[in-house]
């Protein structure tokens, strides 16, 4: 996704939406990737394991409430939507080892492009590759997909989405909407 410039003396934020996990499911998931034995690339932080959205990148802090403002405002799903975290995928073009779904609840996939369309008139654009869900495991990954079986069900149910701001590799809620009604 292209970001807007926030021009060179304006304050700027890097900012995405994400889906959280849990702590006890984020640290499940950390235990799952240790026993891997990997001797690749750079773990992510259990404290930031998350189902991105979609990515907003450097924004000015003067857009920050009409960002706001505007995710405020999405539709919520009818009914939580659970993805079943059942692949683990190597992405080569951004050295990512990834925990993926072989299938993507349709309602999360309308509401991600409703996401989309409402941060496009703010100047935000979408990236043409279809939407994938995935939680990143390793970072400047190098190395090929693990001989490994999945023997834990990992599912993410996305009952809230959250504005995050990336601080120093630490990732810092800004706001939290709820994803279901009522």
């Amino acid at each position: 996704m292209t970001n807007v410039d926030p021009g060179l003396n304006e304050p700027f934020k890097r900012l995405f939406f994400a889906v959280p996990c849990s702590v006890q499911q984020s640290r499940a998931i950390s235990r799952w990737r240790g026993g891997l034995g990997l001797r690749s690339g750079r773990p992510v932080p259990a404290e930031n394991f998350h189902l991105t959205l979609m990515f907003l990148g450097a924004v000015g802090v003067d857009q920050l409430p009409t960002i706001l403002d505007a995710a405020g405002r999405l539709p919520p799903l009818g009914r939580p939507a659970t993805l079943l975290l059942d692949q683990v995928e190597v992405w080569r073009r951004s050295q990512a080892l990834v925990l993926a779904s072989k299938q993507t609840a349709p309602a999360l996939l309308r509401w991600v492009y409703a996401l989309q369309q409402a941060m496009l008139p703010l100047g935000f654009e979408v990236d043409p590759r279809e939407f994938r869900p995935h939680l990143t495991l390793m970072r400047d990954f190098r190395g090929g997909v693990p001989e490994t079986a999945l023997d834990t069900e990992f599912r993410l149910v996305a009952e809230t989405f959250v504005l995050y701001e990336s601080v120093k590799g630490r990732y810092q809620a800004v706001a939290q909407w709820p994803l279901l009604a009522g």
